[in-house]
């Protein structure tokens, strides 16, 4: 009986424990950014959110646990053909974020799947449009669309595709030894013209300063004559002056010395002697034509003349 009794206390135990074990099991407590998506019998009942919740045991199932954070998923590169048949290997990182646990559960399989298989194709078609070197410089432009394209068709999967991002583009090998040779003679067709910008520029202003030099040059000589006149004119004028003050004060001694004579009442005799100096300068060689005044009519006339005004000099004395 005992054993019997302690077999049956063992038997409750026993079930207490895994009611107990089961209830422990049945209490979930959902964390931040999560949210739950559980099924009753097979079918959907609720979303929990973040907070404490009760499973009903063996009716209620967790089917997916599913995360509201932003999530970043790389792609492997994707070949593409260009409009002028290049093909290129492009690869791309999309941002996307759940916004709907239950669309996302049970509106397509294998989410991450579907949405690298649509990016690839959104890609393609896009490409498919431009040519290469287009495809190289409008990064910006391909995102924008493959970000509408796949946010639009993502929508009835709970999907909000924040962002689309091209990581690599690739063109084949010898495209971008091509390319490579192009950008070489871009740079050295800069060089060439920067040089040649950089010595017309230098010669630009040694032809200024060349200039700039003669107009000062010339300035200078120019100024330098005037000086020279100004300082020619200023010696003639005073040369002038001096010729005129000599002409004055000759006339004015010529003058004062007509004005004495008259003073002095001279005799004839004196004013004979006067005619014979003024006539001996003019007759001093250097003349070719000499007129002889009116009033010496003869040579013996003035010889007797000479003699009386001897003989009265003489008597004088």
């Amino acid at each position: 009986m005992p054993i019997f009794e302690l077999f049956g206390s063992f038997i409750v135990l026993a079930v207490v424990f895994v009611i107990l074990i089961l209830i422990v099991s049945c209490i979930k407590i959902v964390p931040q950014a999560m949210v739950y998506v559980v099924e009753r019998l097979g079918a959907y009942h609720s979303t929990w959110e973040t907070g404490i919740h009760f499973k009903v045991p063996f009716f209620d199932r967790i089917a997916k646990k599913v995360s509201l954070k932003e999530q970043v998923v790389d792609f492997a590169p994707q070949p593409v053909i260009t409009k002028d048949n290049v093909t290129m290997q492009i690869d791309t990182v999309v941002f996307f974020q759940i916004t709907d646990a239950k669309l996302y559960t049970y509106g397509v399989e294998r989410p991450l799947s579907a949405i690298e298989n649509l990016s690839a194709t959104t890609l393609r078609n896009i490409i498919g449009e431009m040519e290469l070197d287009s495809t190289l410089t409008s990064r910006d432009v391909i995102n924008t669309k493959i970000t509408a394209t796949l946010d639009t068709a993502t929508d009835k999967w709970g999907i909000k595709v924040n962002r689309v991002e091209l990581k690599n583009i690739l063109p084949p090998r010898e495209i971008q030894d091509a390319m490579e040779k192009q950008m070489k003679a871009e740079r050295e067709r800069r060089e060439s013209i920067l040089r040649a910008e950089g010595e017309k520029h230098s010669q630009i202003l040694v032809a200024e300063g060349e200039k700039e030099s003669a107009i000062l040059r010339a300035e200078a000589e120019k100024e330098s004559a005037v000086l020279r006149a100004e300082g020619v004119k200023e010696q003639k004028i005073r040369e002038a002056q001096g010729e005129a003050e000599a002409i004055i004060m000759v006339q004015k001694a010529f003058a004062d010395s007509l004005k004495m004579l008259n003073d002095a009442n001279p005799s004839q005799q004196v004013l004979a002697i006067k005619s014979l100096e003024a006539f001996a300068k003019a007759a001093d060689g250097k003349a070719t034509k000499i007129i002889i005044p009116s009033e010496i009519q003869s040579m013996a006339g003035l010889v007797t003349s000479l003699k009386e005004i001897a003989s009265d000099s003489k008597t004088a004395q």
